[in-house]
Order: C-alpha cells, then sequence, then structure tokens
C-alpha cells in the first residue's frame, strides 16, 4: 500500500533529475556533435557515463558489477533487455567504450533523438538493406574504434519467460569478424522501472553481471544457429540464478 502511494511522487522526482541532468549536459552533446568524429562520439559517451552513474545514485538505484573481469580486447557484448533503464545501465555498467545497434525509428524522438543518432549505429529491422550496411558499420567499428553493443531479443522481453528468442545478427557478426562474445545481464533493472508503464519505478539495487566471454574461433555461418544456443542457454542459466523477472 505504502509503495502504491509513494510510487507517483518517486517517478515525478525520477523524470525531473532526469530532464535536470539532461538540460545541463545537452549544450555539450550538441557542440561535441560537430564533425561527428570519433573522438567526439568517445567524449560524448564518457560525459553520458560520469551523468549516468551519478544519476543512479541520486534516484536510489546505484549500480554494482559483479562477474568475472574480461580480458582487455574488443568484444561483442550481448545484453537482456526487458527495461527502460538497461540503455541507461549500458554506460556505467559495461567495460569500456561502446557503440551500440538501435532503431532507427527512436531518432524521430524530439531531443532525446538528436543524441541518439550520435552515437548508434541505426537500423531499420524491415529493410534488407538497411540490415546490410549496419552489419558493414559494425564491422568497422568493432576493428578500428569500440566494442558494438546488441540487445539479440530486438525489444523488450514481455514473454515471461527469462529471454525471447534471438536475433542472428550479434552472432552472424561475431563470426563474420572474428570476434568474441562477452554476455552481460541485468538482473535488477525490471524490478528498478517495469516496461509496462513509465511511471512503475522503485529505487533499489542495480547489478551488471559480467559472464565468461565466449569464442567464436572455427566457427563459420553455418554456425550461428550454434552459437546463438550457446549463449541463449548461457544467459538464461545465469539468469534463472536471480529474482528475474
Amino acid at each position: 500500500m505504502l509503495k502504491k502511494i509513494l510510487q507517483p511522487f518517486y517517478a515525478v522526482y525520477v523524470v525531473v533529475t532526469f530532464l535536470i541532468g539532461l538540460c545541463i549536459t545537452f549544450p555539450f552533446f550538441v557542440l561535441l556533435s560537430i564533425g561527428n568524429r570519433k573522438a567526439t562520439r568517445r567524449l560524448i559517451y564518457v560525459i553520458i557515463r560520469h551523468w549516468a552513474r551519478i544519476w543512479l545514485w541520486v534516484i536510489g538505484m546505484p549500480l554494482r558489477i559483479t562477474g568475472p573481469c574480461p580480458p582487455q580486447r574488443r568484444y561483442v557484448i550481448v545484453c537482456n533487455h526487458i527495461s527502460y533503464l538497461d540503455t541507461v545501465v549500458l554506460f556505467p555498467g559495461l567495460p569500456g567504450y561502446f557503440r551500440a545497434l538501435g532503431k532507427k525509428e527512436f531518432s524521430k524522438v524530439p531531443v532525446m533523438g538528436f543524441l541518439y543518432r550520435q552515437i548508434v549505429i541505426m537500423v531499420n529491422r524491415s529493410n534488407p538493406q538497411s540490415r546490410a550496411r549496419s552489419m558493414r558499420l559494425m564491422w568497422r567499428v568493432l576493428r578500428h574504434e569500440s566494442h558494438i553493443v546488441i540487445f539479440p531479443e530486438g525489444t523488450f522481453n514481455e514473454t515471461g519467460k527469462p529471454l525471447k528468442d534471438f536475433y542472428d545478427g550479434a552472432f552472424r557478426l561475431a563470426i563474420t569478424s572474428r570476434t568474441p562474445i562477452l554476455p552481460i545481464i541485468f538482473p535488477d533493472t525490471v524490478h528498478r522501472w517495469h516496461y509496462s508503464a513509465w511511471w512503475k519505478v522503485w529505487p533499489g539495487r542495480n547489478r551488471a553481471v559480467y559472464m565468461q566471454p565466449i569464442q567464436v574461433d572455427g566457427m563459420t555461418l553455418p554456425d550461428v544457429p550454434r552459437l546463438k544456443q550457446i549463449v541463449y542457454d548461457a544467459m538464461e542459466q545465469e539468469l534463472s540464478r536471480y529474482d528475474y523477472p
């Protein structure tokens, strides 16, 4: 009962603090976005990383990283996706600078869409040409710039199961670029900000759980279904250890 009474007030607090942070940082993003170079994208990432860590602490959702520290190299990072909070937790929760694959439609959102276009590799999943272009761009980013982050479920998992079925893209990319996959799970974000409504937020712990990297040495494209199942099974087993969803 107390939670139902306090939740609307807490939701307003979360939104207001988010907007304040956005107003403070947005002018810097506009200035840094001129030229859209690797150096400026990295600086934008650094600002968002520090802002996200501070904001999560301010709203009572501090993030803790657990699990084995992965060897320093580039990865195709795959994460579960069940909350609005996932895209924020990515920044303080992942091991270094990354670029993420995201839906092109979100780039049309006022204000946030501008920032989204600076740091995200956009894809229209219904367009084969867009998918092919995004795959080529991610391959170049892995080779010359940073990690790639993909939510292999594609969108929120509303199935009631630990994970939705995975798309092939992350696993095809890993094999063709000879890049290991680093699974990372967020077991708490669904309890912090539930996908069913923007106002269903509640403070508490947040964890980013690192898993062992999965190597792709010797695999070819016909191995995509096998690799996908290996990663799916590993993430599902790890999520089963938590109160999820």
